[in-house]
């Protein structure tokens, strides 16, 4: 698999960071991964940019988690 190529992503765009996570951190299980270690490897992602006004919450962690796991699959 290869890493998506949109210009950057934001805390929205829950799939294209789900298949991100999967090609850079082959070696973590997304299933046991805790909320606080997947937002920090999420802002490490090279085309990550968080935008004003849309901050990260467990929700979209969430979210972010099961389309990793979904890519998983």
């Amino acid at each position: 698999m290869r890493m998506p190529t949109s210009e950057s992503w934001h805390w929205l765009d829950v799939r294209e960071l789900g298949e991100a996570l999967d090609v850079a951190h082959e070696q973590i299980d997304p299933i046991t991964i805790a909320f606080p270690k997947l937002k920090a490897l999420v802002l490490q992602l090279p085309n990550f940019q968080e935008q004003p006004g849309h901050p990260c919450n467990e929700r979209i962690l969430e979210a972010i988690q099961q389309a990793w796991i979904d890519e998983r699959g």
